[in-house]
């Protein structure tokens, strides 16, 4: 049945494109809105992007799915939009929409730029946090069979890192984790993580509550390495809430006696990352100590020390990638636009594009940062709508047909809640609210209402 009303596409199901989905729906604009992803699960970055043991952040998921109720917006999983085999051109989607939303993230991993970065044994971020929280694209383990790790970064995904691998299996057998990642850590031998800081304590970008986090892990020191800055306690002229607590909590490390916890966290500050060593795979990594000038930058001295390690975790930030037909800034890593409408080279407006989130504004800010940037650009599309053409096939079914000569089958809501109940059957076997189902042709199992073959875990 053809639709009279302008129909818009939301690439993307994470937090940026499901609160432009609802920010649409909920207008007093008639429009109809789906959501397409590439993966036949929701919620993007709350779903492999948030540790595992985040579970109050992860509890977002319920607002994000109120769009989805009958007669309100769409959901279509497994359908991938760009080039390639089994992926629908943006060009051929665009003839089914008045407009199109990307909500595509930043998924690229940063480099460090040293030596050595492309050994077997040095991952970005991105793959970590996607191993462990289940991401279909991540489902080989990082090497584990090693004693000392290094995370390089100073923000909280670093400090995710280093808390996961320094949890015991029973502390995140409660959580989400799929039995393969648990399998993995339970095996592996690691006992030390060094998180090395370019910076210095009051330079770090931790939030307080990321930061005490380490201190409450069951079997893991945190062991503060500050050359002495925190000797004195928190300084008078510190005003920040957030720096003052920080401090405070990293002066109350540096002067602890350590226990005898199995696993250390060491917070390395002061310390650059210069190359990485090892020919087959990792052997070490050497770093380079800083000193912060008056000025408050950071001066490197030439004094160098090499970290006993087998693997190394880059956790500088993301990038985003081109989308294939807009235009790419590469030194943002972002879609150039100006209040979510996608402009070309001589600032001119293209019509019916818009990008939210990180692929519109880059890497910065939390979950709830995407609320205010979606509403911003549920603005933009529907002061447009009215200006802009129909798409040449306004029926829905019409898409239907296109997707399934791209060989496409897509997952809709009802769909994806069969695999939802799944990961929360096998959860109450483990004693956890859910456990992931990670590889890709056993979640198409339980969508498609076949049996995943996996067992839940006692």
């Amino acid at each position: 049945m053809t639709s009279a009303r302008p129909r818009v596409a939301v690439v993307g199901s994470g937090p940026s494109g499901l609160y432009a989905a609802a920010a649409l729906a909920a207008s007093d604009t008639a429009v109809d809105v789906d959501v397409l992803d590439r993966l036949p699960a929701p919620y993007g970055l709350v779903r492999y992007g948030v540790a595992p043991d985040h579970v109050k952040m992860k509890s977002v998921i319920r607002v994000l799915a109120r769009p989805f109720g009958p007669g309100e917006v769409r959901f279509l999983g497994g359908v991938t939009v760009g080039p390639g085999p089994g992926a629908v051109p943006l060009p051929v989607l665009r003839e089914h929409y008045t407009a199109v939303v990307h909500a595509s993230g930043s998924a690229l991993d940063r480099r460090l730029g040293i030596p050595g970065e492309d050994l077997p044994g040095s991952i970005g971020s991105g793959a970590m946090v996607g191993w462990y929280c289940g991401h279909p694209d991540h489902g080989v383990a990082p090497r584990l069979d090693v004693t000392g790790v290094a995370v390089v970064g100073a923000g909280n995904v670093a400090l995710d890192v280093a808390r996961v691998l320094a949890r015991t299996p029973d502390e995140l057998g409660s959580t989400d984790v799929p039995d393969a990642v648990l399998e993995a850590l339970r095996a592996g031998r690691v006992r030390d993580v060094h998180v090395l800081i370019r910076r210095g304590p009051q330079q770090v970008r931790f939030t307080p509550v990321e930061l005490r986090q380490l201190g409450d892990l069951a079997d893991a020191d945190v062991v503060v390495h500050d050359d002495g800055l925190l000797d004195a306690g928190v300084p008078d002229d510190v005003t920040d809430r957030h720096e003052r607590a920080n401090l405070a909590v990293l002066t109350e490390w540096a002067h602890a006696t350590h226990g005898t916890a199995h696993r250390r966290i060491h917070l390395r500050f002061l310390r650059s990352p210069v190359r990485i060593l090892g020919t087959d795979r990792v052997t070490g990594i050497v770093v380079e100590r800083n000193v912060l000038t008056p000025d408050g930058r950071v001066r490197g001295t030439g004094e160098e020390e090499t970290l006993d390690v087998g693997l190394v975790v880059r956790a500088v930030g993301y990038t985003g990638e081109p989308i294939g037909g807009l235009p790419f800034d590469t030194a943002t890593g972002t879609v150039p636009n100006v209040a979510g409408r996608v402009v070309d080279a001589d600032g001119a407006a293209v019509p019916g594009q818009y990008v939210t989130g990180w692929i519109r504004r880059g890497p910065t800010g939390v979950i709830g940062t995407n609320k205010h940037d979606a509403v911003e650009v549920a603005a933009s599309v529907l002061a447009d709508l009215p200006a802009l053409p129909p798409p040449v096939h306004p029926d829905p079914d019409d898409l239907a047909r296109v997707l399934a000569e791209h060989g496409v089958r897509p997952v809709d809501w009802t769909s994806w809640l069969r695999l939802d109940a799944e990961e929360i059957r096998l959860g109450q076997a483990r004693g956890a609210e859910r456990v992931k189902v990670a590889e890709l042709a056993d979640m198409l199992a339980a969508v498609h209402g076949a049996t995943t073959g996996a067992e839940p875990r006692r």
